[in-house]
This record gives C-alpha cells, structure tokens and sequence, in this order.
C-alpha cells in the first residue's frame, strides 16, 4: 500500500489490486459510518481510493500506511437486478474468444453475480467486477463512433451498462431499458460502489424497466 498526499486535505491510497482497492473502501466507508474517520469523500478506483476532505491528512496516512488490509466484508445488500437482451454485435465475437457457442455468452454471463468495483467515465456508469478471469475480453481495435444507452458492454475484467449514448470501444453483448442515471430519481445513479448486480435474460417482446435519456469508454 502507498499513500500519497493530495493538496492540503487529500490523500490517494494505491494498492495492488481490484480486489484490494473495493476491500479498503469498504474498509474506510465502515470507519466513517461508526464516526471513526472524518472525510468528505471517499471515491474508489481500479487500484486507488481517493479520500478528500480530510481534517488531518498526516496522521491518517501514516496509520494507513503502517496498518493491514483487511479482507472485504461479504456483501449483505440485496442485488439490484438489471434486465438485459443478448443481442449486441459483438456476441460472436466474444463468444469466439472465450471458445463457446454464441448461445453459451447469455448462460456465462448470467450466472455470474457483479459488483460495482468503481464508477466513472460518465454519470451513472459502474465498471462491474465478478466473471472469472478466463472471460477476460479485449477492448475493440476501432472504438464505434456511437454506442446506445443501454448497451451492456465487456472490457478487459469488467461488465459496464452504457447510461447514455456515446462512443465506446467496449465489446457490445447485449441491451438494457433500465435507467441507470436519473438527477430527479435520489439516489441519482442506480449503480454505486459496492453494489451487488445480477444480468437477467429477457426476450426481445418482454417487459423490462422504462428507458432514460442517453464521453467514452
């Protein structure tokens, strides 16, 4: 673990891994909840937690830097559910890296249960952690000028949904109605770090949950 200062008030935290950045701030998150740290924000990333706002900079960061990490907690909130067609463009050929049948990419995906490791890019979009590292994709060689919001997506480790149209270089395998940015909904972002999301296969002619409004990734 390193910590370095960030301006006056600020630390970022690097550490080795995913894994290691969503233990710490569920960590630093569970500190603040029992009134142990005073911090405005706390704001996680692929293998850094930024933690602004901070009374006494100097002090946290040589305890954070002298003590373990601790293992994540397991989670305890209720999955939020996302409805989703396996329709997108690219599920041949996501289905022709991991060495399946197209109709196996719905099945894998599915099974699998996420977590939001870290939000960014564009409002509303969580980059999503949970299928084995083997399902692994690359990012497009061309990213597409216009992705739909939507979209649900792969990228290297990760699972996103598109919150609103934009370009993208992310392998597109499928679509969603549901909104996962709304300023008049509280919160505003359906997806925060640390939530628990499953994929549900719908049909073409199912119902699913009204669509928003529609930067890249």
């Amino acid at each position: 673990m390193r910590v370095l200062r960030v301006g006056d008030d600020a630390l970022l935290v690097e550490v080795a891994s995913g894994e290691e950045a969503q233990a710490l701030h569920a960590e630093l998150k569970r500190r603040r909840a029992e009134g142990l740290l005073r911090v405005t924000e706390i704001v996680p990333a692929a293998r850094t937690v930024l933690l602004d706002g901070l009374s006494d900079p100097a002090r946290l960061a040589a305890e954070l830097t002298s003590a373990e990490l601790p293992p994540a907690p397991p989670p305890s909130r209720q999955a939020v559910e996302i409805p989703v067609r396996y329709d997108g463009p690219d599920l041949a050929e996501v289905a022709a890296h991991w060495g399946v049948g197209e109709a196996e990419v719905p099945r894998i995906h599915a099974a699998a249960e996420f977590r939001v490791a870290f939000c960014g890019f564009a409002p509303g979009f969580g980059y999503l952690t949970g299928l084995p590292a083997r399902y692994e994709v690359p990012r497009r060689a061309t990213p597409r000028t216009a992705v739909p919001a939507g979209a649900v997506a792969l990228a290297g480790p990760y699972t996103g949904v598109y919150p609103r149209s934009s370009p993208g270089g992310w392998q597109l395998i499928g679509t969603t109605d549901t909104v996962l940015f709304d300023h008049t909904r509280v919160p505003a972002a359906l997806l925060t770090p640390g939530t628990r999301v499953r994929f549900v296969p719908v049909g073409a002619g199912d119902a699913a949950v009204p669509a928003g409004p529609g930067g890249a990734v």
